[in-house]
Parts: structure tokens; sequence; C-alpha cells
């Protein structure tokens, strides 16, 4: 009993984790974006630039310490020398002369160098403040990848409530359509309306049923969409939660001009990238500086490869130890220029990146004005499409009342119909302009917000 007890457990546990596991997870606008920067590979890839910016500041740091370098060689060598031989053949006797190898000689030294620069005209400095400038920059550049990433997002979650509208205003199209083809078709067979309203009304249906199928299945491309944007496998179903409203916004002009001006990441990023030119230009001109360093040599000689010193009184091995102190100063006498043209070179840069940076500071600004007029069009363009869709739907009502009451036509409905369509559709794209404008706007400025909230 015990036993079958237990099964039955495990067993009933083990539905209930599959159910969970199969449950269909359910996110709004905001859990989306925190899941595209937890999960998507382009976070990572911004992570990842910041850990190797970091890596370089470190090595910057290290070239400041001394560096030790250890040399050791070993030298092998015999020498030929020419030999006199004497031959006596039939009693005469001949000179000749052969070589032959003698004096099998070993010379090994093992030399360890401390070598300490004191002033490489501040290029070490440069090199270090250029590292730590291109930490700075890798964090305005993570940055802008995660606004990047929110924008698109957001972009898409609105682009896919967008397409659901239009699925439902669709469908409210063909069922609209389906009852006048009915009524239409209840009257022909009574002899009431021609065959014309009839075929009016079915193509006018047909049209709608197309236009249906492409709401659908542009439906299915946003999810997909928002499935990669999330990293979730695209097999798998998400319920994405939402609706398009005319959200408050109370930001002025001004806050959003001096917001983005403080905070947009492409800015400091410019900035960043003028003051590392910089420092290439003081890097550039350090050759032209004196260069002192100082070195320390520990240098072992002998006529062995172990190089130890031989105690014994009856040994003729040769072993040199000595301690080498050097302070090392050098300065380029001339080079032809190179060195002040590449500095020319370096500084030209700088100008022409200070011109980038105030050009982008120009771009920035243009482009929250215009975000921000969008917004404002959006909101104004709500207003008349609700205003439409009111009168548009109260004309439908009043049309098909007076085609059923023999005072109007088939081609009253229909285009009646028609408007209505037309009129959600405006009203439903007012609504997903205003608020991705809006999600537009916070890129400009350089804030996240993940909901779209007036903070």
């Amino acid at each position: 009993m015990i036993r079958r007890a237990l099964a039955l457990t495990l067993c009933i546990l083990a539905a209930a984790a599959t159910a969970l596991a199969q449950e269909t997870p359910r996110m709004d606008l905001e859990k989306s974006v925190l899941r595209a920067i937890e999960a998507n590979p382009q976070i990572q890839s911004a992570k990842q630039q910041i850990y190797g910016a970091q890596e370089g500041v470190r090595a910057s740091v290290a070239a400041f310490a001394p560096v030790g370098t250890v040399n050791y060689t070993s030298t092998s060598s015999t020498s030929r020398y020419p030999v006199a031989v004497t031959n006596t053949i039939n009693g005469t006797t001949l000179t000749g002369a052969t070589s032959r190898w003698y004096d099998p000689s070993l010379f090994a030294t093992l030399d360890l160098n401390v070598s300490q620069p004191l002033f490489t005209g501040f290029r070490l400095l440069s090199s270090y403040q250029k590292a730590k400038l291109a930490r700075d920059q890798a964090d305005a550049l993570f940055k802008r990848s995660e606004l990047t990433l929110i924008r698109t997002v957001q972009t898409a979650f609105l682009t896919l409530l967008k397409s659901r509208s239009d699925v439902k205003s669709n469908q409210d199209s063909v069922a609209r359509l389906d009852s006048q083809l009915k009524v239409t078709r209840a009257f022909y067979d009574v002899g009431l309306r021609p065959r014309l309203d009839v075929l009016q009304a079915e193509s006018d249906l047909a049209s709608a049923e197309q236009a249906l199928l492409a709401a659908q299945n542009s439906v299915d491309i946003q999810l997909a969409q928002l499935n990669s944007l999330l990293n979730i496998p695209l097999e798998n179903t998400v319920d994405y939660t939402g609706e398009l409203s005319q959200i408050p916004f109370k930001t002025t002009l001004q806050q959003a001009l001096d917001e983005a001006y403080m905070q947009r990441p492409d800015i400091a990023i410019a900035l960043k990238s003028v003051e590392i030119a910089g420092k290439d230009a003081t890097i550039a001109l350090s050759p032209a500086l004196p260069q002192v360093s100082a070195n320390y040599d520990y240098i072992r000689q002998g006529d062995t490869m172990g190089l130890r010193e031989n105690l014994s009184s009856t040994s003729s091995s040769l072993y040199l130890e000595r301690h080498q102190f050097q302070l090392k100063f050098t300065w380029k006498a001339w080079d032809w220029g190179n060195t002040f043209f590449t500095y020319r070179q370096a500084n030209d840069n700088v100008k022409k990146l200070q011109a980038d940076l105030a050009r982008l500071r120009l771009d920035v600004g243009a482009e929250v004005k215009t975000q921000f007029l969008n917004i404002q069009d959006a909101a104004k363009r709500i207003t008349v499409a609700k205003a439409g869709l009111a009168a548009a739907t109260e004309g439908y009502r009043m049309a098909v009342a007076r085609y059923q009451a023999q005072v109007g036509t088939n081609t009253d409905v229909l285009d009646a119909q028609a408007r209505v369509s037309r009129a959600e559709f405006q009203l439903t794209q007012a609504l997903t302009d205003y608020q991705i404008a809006i999600a537009n706007l916070y890129y400009s400025v350089g804030r996240k917000n993940m909901k779209l909230s007036d903070l």
C-alpha cells in the first residue's frame, strides 16, 4: 500500500510539473524589455566590450612597472690548426701539411635584466589615460546598446498590438459584410434587390477576408520577431499582453533637450573619442621628448653550461659574476619631421572629432524635437480619429437601417462599412504612432523607460 501511494504521489507531482512547464508565460511590455536586456546576445556582446576595456586599463597600469628579461646563451666551438706531417718513402723524407680539430671549448652567459622606465615623453601616462577613456566609452556603448534594444523591443511589441487590433477590426468588418450579404441575398431571393447588390456584397466580403488573412500573418511575424529579440525559441508560445492607449506624457521640449545633452550616450561616446584622440596626439609627440630608463643586470659567465663556480684548486674553469647598473638617457636628434608630421596628423584628427561632436549635438537636438512633434501630431490624430470613428459607426448604423427599410441602397451600406473600417485603422495607427514616438523620444534623450510611463 505504501509503495502504491508513493508511486501515485510521484505521478501526480510529475503531471503537475509537466503542466507547469507547459503553461504559457504571460509577458507585458515591461517584462518583455527586462527579459531582452537579460537574455539578448547583443547585451552580452556589449558587456564583453566593457570587460575587454577594463583589461586594457590593467595592461596600461602594468606598463609603469619594471620589466624583467632573462637571456641565456651557450656557445660551443672547436678550432682547426694546420699540422706538419713527415713521411719517409724509400728512404726519402717527405714533409707536408694537414689540419686537425683541436681545443673544443664551451662558453655560456646568463643575463638577468630589470628595466624601469622613468620618463617616456608622457607616452605611458597618456596610454593609461587613453585606456581609462576607452573603458568609459565602452560603458557609454553599453548604455546605447541597452537603449537601442529597449526601443526595438518596444516598437516590436507595439507593432504586435497594432496587428492584433487590425485583426480585430478585420474580423468585425468581415462580420458586418457577412451580415449585409445575408440580408442582400434575402432581399434578392424575394425579388426586392437586383443580383448586382449580391455580387457587390460578395466582392467586398472577399476583400475583407483577404485583409484579415494578411493581418493574422502580420501577428505571427511580430510574435516570431519578439521571441527572437527576447531569446525565446521560435516554437515556444508566449502570451504578450497589453493594449494601445493614449498614455499621459507631460515632459516639455526644453526638458527633453536638456536631458538629451546630458545623458545621450552618443554624445558621451563622441566626447570620449575627442579625448582619446587628444591622448593619441600626445603619444605621437612623445618620441620627440627625452626617454629615460634605469637598468639593472645580473650577469654570470663561465665555461660550463650550469654556470657553477668550481672551487677545486686544481680546476682551470672560467667563472665570472657581476652586477651592473645603468641609467639610460635618449633624445632623438632628428627624424626628418616624421614625429612632427605624425603629431600634426593626430591633432587634425582631434579637430575633426570636435567638429563631429558639434554636428552630433545639433543632430540630437533636431531628433528630439522631431520625436516631440511626432508625439503631438499623433495625439491630435487620436482625437480626430476617435471623433471620426464615432461618426462612421453612427453612419453605418443609419445606412443599415435605411437599407432594411428599403429607402437606402446596398452601396450606401458598403461605403459606410468601409468608412468604419478605415476609421478603426486610423485610430489604431494613431495610437501606435503615439506610443512609438514616445519610445523614440526616450531613446533620443538617453532615458531607459521600460513601461513608457511619463516619469
